[in-house]
């Protein structure tokens, strides 16, 4: 492995043998530029619940892991080729003086440290359940951000928001955030039971599509509350919701992400633009779940692809023919090309419930074409690629010329 794998070994031990922390910012796309250069992000919440989860996490292909807020945290994240971030809080008015020293002491305990990666300070701070109003006002952020930066510049500031809230709500926490995330988690059984965060109609988002492919438009979302030059990162789903119930559960609503359905949301999301994928949840996860494995082989993918997601999109002049299968078209297929090995990665999702077939014209610059991992026997011919999709399917093109 090379320094440009960034989450292998080499690239790791590389890039924490400094006695400081390099900077890390994002680039005017919002991807996160870390040692001098731009990085996808893939990290997890939680470890997952098994024997020994460092080694295999770093093995399976994550590069970032929340840890506490402490040195010793983070030496075991560093000690695993892992970055790690860490949560610091907000400031309130009341509690100010207390506050601003619980954030100034962790600060100066941890921002040399070179596995440092961001800082956060609340979670969903915008969200309360079944009323109106903010749970923290964007003011205590912005505060917590600016003392963050009075004391450690070079780490940016990280703020999740909840899949709710209008985009000008949102906006007014941008003085607090470098980094914005929203967490989305849509596979939900019908049927089940009220629990926290679910509207009434039982899923977890509240925009029309009730679908996995709301994914695409919660990326969009966030742009748009970010802006062109933040980060924009999405959290998405590793547990069953029924697990989050603290008694009481039914075995019956126990429902995991598949496969199919997290490569998906992770490939639909970096169609729509994001910086990172982190996941979420794997504390409610038991380890004979069938969630985790899954898990790992979606960031051994990921991380074979790297240098591709951390490059900046390639405008193709890409035309899109679609041709009936008996199913009106809503969404269709996304898609986003970036560089790869002299030639072209052009990832395409179908965002729509049924199958879709699809040619893509405009190729005529590539003489090649490898379907890498999602199959299928697609052809490049005269600058035209044909190409059927199963509902909410995964296409990875890498066309040479």
């Amino acid at each position: 492995m090379t320094r440009r794998s960034f989450s292998g070994a080499a690239a790791a031990a590389v890039a924490m043998s400094g006695p400081l922390a390099a900077e890390v910012r994002p680039d005017s796309g919002g991807m996160l530029v870390i040692h001098g250069r731009r990085r996808f992000v893939v990290g997890l919440y939680q470890l997952p619940k098994i024997a020994d989860p460092w080694p295999e996490v770093r093995d399976a292909g994550f590069n970032l892991v929340h840890v506490g807020a402490s040195r010793e945290e983070l030496d075991l994240a560093a000690r695993h080729q892992l970055y790690g971030w860490v949560t610091v809080g907000s400031i309130a008015p009341p509690s100010r003086s207390a506050d601003e020293s619980r954030i100034r002491n962790i600060v100066e305990s941890c921002k040399d440290h070179p596995a440092l990666l961001f800082w956060e300070t609340e979670d969903e701070p915008s969200y309360q359940w079944k009323k109106p109003g903010a749970r923290i006002p964007p003011e205590n952020i912005i505060a917590a951000r600016r003392l963050l930066k009075s004391i450690d510049p070079v780490h940016p500031a990280y703020l999740n928001h909840p899949p709710a809230n209008l985009v000008a709500t949102l906006g007014r926490y941008n003085g607090g955030a470098d980094i914005v995330a929203t967490d989305i988690y849509p596979v939900i059984p019908h049927g089940i039971r009220e629990l926290y965060a679910l509207w009434p109609d039982g899923l977890h988002g509240d925009l029309l599509n009730p679908y996995i492919s709301q994914i695409g438009r919660y990326a969009d979302k966030m742009r748009q509350v970010a802006g062109p030059s933040r980060a924009v990162f999405l959290v998405l789903q590793a547990f069953a919701w029924e697990n989050l119930r603290e008694k009481d559960r039914d075995p019956a609503m126990v429902l995991y992400p598949d496969r199919h359905q997290l490569r998906f949301m992770a490939y639909q999301a970096i169609a729509h633009g994001v910086n990172g994928l982190l996941f979420w949840g794997l504390d409610f996860t038991p380890p004979d779940a069938p969630l985790w494995p899954v898990l790992k082989g979606l960031a051994a993918e990921l991380r074979g692809l790297q240098d591709e997601l951390a490059a900046r999109p390639l405008p193709l002049p890409l035309g899109i023919e679609y041709y009936d299968t008996g199913h009106s078209l809503d969404r269709g297929i996304e898609w986003i090309a970036k560089p790869s090995r002299g030639g072209v990665l052009l990832i395409a999702v179908n965002a729509d419930p049924h199958v879709v077939e699809a040619a893509f014209s405009g190729l005529a610059a590539f003489q090649h074409c490898e379907v890498l991992a999602g199959g299928g026997g697609a052809k490049l011919h005269r600058g035209t690629l044909r190409d059927q999709f199963q509902p909410f399917g995964v296409r990875l093109y890498r066309l040479t010329r």
